[in-house]
């Protein structure tokens, strides 16, 4: 008669069972990272569609003070990390009479900044999504192998023993196999997803900053004239 999957497990060895604890710590944290991940992504993302154009108003209108409060109201927002870092840097530096040019050249440098901090950010966790997708097979692989090399060793202690005496102990090694896939396949989907993701991320801030830049020259623009 078969066994069921936690029979299987029970009648583990104890190097089996410590790659089985191994395996459900890894899928633990994955399922940790990816749920706090979608939420700061999806956070990221509702407050940049909300922040985006509502800023975009507050520049048309040339009202600086009004478009570092909204960027405080959307912390949460990439878009509104990087453009308050471009607008806070240009008005210290006109508080200061600095000279456009060079006001212009700080703001390009604190969106840079700010551009690469976020994108760091979006990338946490995602680098442990990575060794899980590539090393959970290995560890169930591990655990298979030794199993296996115990199934036949207790094979051949035995006199007369044919396949039937190691199918058991095969059926259990090979679930430690299956298990790693379990939680390897996961990692590698959300790791791929979450890339995408933050490359998005990473192309709408450059979009913006080059936007934010190409206001601060229109309006040094109109000063001259």
């Amino acid at each position: 008669m078969g066994m069921d999957l936690s029979e299987l497990v029970a009648s583990m060895g104890w190097v089996a069972r410590g790659v089985v604890i191994v395996l459900l710590l890894m899928s633990i944290y994955m399922i940790a990272v990816v749920i706090e991940r979608f939420l700061t992504y999806s956070q990221a993302r509702k407050q940049s569609r909300a922040f985006a154009p509502a800023v975009a108003e507050s520049l048309k209108n040339n009202n600086i003070d009004e478009a570092l409060s909204l960027g405080e109201q959307n912390n949460k927002s990439h878009l509104a990390k990087v453009l308050t870092s471009g607008l806070q840097e240009m008005k210290a530096h006109t508080q200061s009479k600095e000279i456009p040019g060079e006001a212009i050249e700080a703001s390009r440098r604190a969106i840079e900044r700010a551009t690469s901090i976020s994108i760091e950010n979006f990338k946490k966790g995602l680098s442990g999504l990575a060794t899980i997708g590539s090393t959970a097979p290995f560890v169930g692989l591990f655990g298979t192998t030794f199993g296996i090399i115990n199934a036949f060793q207790g094979m051949a202690k035995e006199e007369n023993a044919g396949i039937g005496a190691v199918a058991a102990g095969i059926s259990e090694a090979l679930v430690t196999t299956a298990l790693g896939l379990l939680v390897a396949v996961p990692a590698v989907w959300f790791y791929n997803i979450f890339t995408n993701r933050i490359e998005t991320f990473t192309v709408e801030m450059d979009n913006s900053s080059s936007e934010l830049i190409d206001y601060f020259l229109k309006k040094r623009s109109e000063g001259r004239g």
